[in-house]
């Protein structure tokens, strides 16, 4: 791999995403599902439990969702939803993606919000 950047260290991602309980912090994607016999359905929301705002100065810019099967090295990039209305207080940063699948596994999700930077969540199914 080559570093671009001059500079012999490169940056562990682990050090960059924030983390927390997204019943008290309102960065967090909070992920739901329901497993039906092929299909997962998967709800990713910012902000469930403690609103985030939706102003221009402060917003979710975007929420990514993965699929890491169970034992499997690779994650499928499920879907990605970018959020373009800043300032109208009836939007609300949420996604719902359907993932065919009989297998269990993890899901992941990531957001970044534009002022406090990249989160992230994990569920296992």
């Amino acid at each position: 791999m080559v570093n671009l950047s001059g500079d012999d260290k490169m940056v562990d991602l682990n050090e960059i995403y924030q983390a927390a309980d997204w019943k008290t912090e309102k960065h967090v994607p909070a992920i739901d599902f329901e497993k039906g016999d092929k299909t997962i359905k998967i709800k990713v929301t910012v902000g469930l439990e403690i609103p985030h705002p939706n102003t221009v100065e402060h917003h979710i810019r975007w929420i990514d969702v993965y699929f890491l099967p169970k034992d499997g090295k690779f994650a499928l990039h499920v879907g990605r939803a970018e959020f373009n209305a800043h300032g109208d207080s009836a939007t609300k940063p949420a996604v719902s993606f359907v993932l065919n699948t009989e297998k269990s596994g993890t899901i992941l999700a990531t957001s970044y919000c534009n002022i406090h930077g990249l989160w992230r969540n994990s569920l296992d199914l």
